[in-house]
């Protein structure tokens, strides 16, 4: 299966899940997969929520940031991926002066 994510529309979200600032992101999402390049830009964050449809993977390319899950702070840098389990609760905080890019991918369970 090949996903030509230059082929998707760019949106901007505002607050996602109640969090501050804008992100931007191509989504691509089907009956098994979740798959989005996203930047979280400046003063930006997606905030907390359950993670229903299964595990969360976000793996940063670019910026610094926080990510918050079931009560546990972990830093992000690039190199760094943070996983939210199914059921699980997190946020995810850009803390630096640039975006915060991330390939997000949840595997529907």
């Amino acid at each position: 299966m090949k996903i030509d994510f230059n082929d998707i529309d760019s949106m901007t979200l505002p607050g996602m899940n109640n969090g501050t600032g804008m992100m931007s992101a191509r989504m691509y999402n089907d009956a098994s997969y979740r798959i989005i390049p996203t930047s979280i830009h400046p003063g930006g964050s997606i905030g907390s929520h359950k993670q229903e449809s299964g595990d969360d993977m976000n793996y940063v390319i670019s910026g610094t940031g926080k990510a918050f899950c079931d009560g546990v702070e972990e830093e992000l840098r690039p190199g760094v991926m943070h996983i939210c389990p199914k059921g699980s609760e997190h946020a995810i905080v850009n803390t630096g002066e640039e975006d915060l890019v991330m390939l997000t991918i949840v595997v529907k369970k």
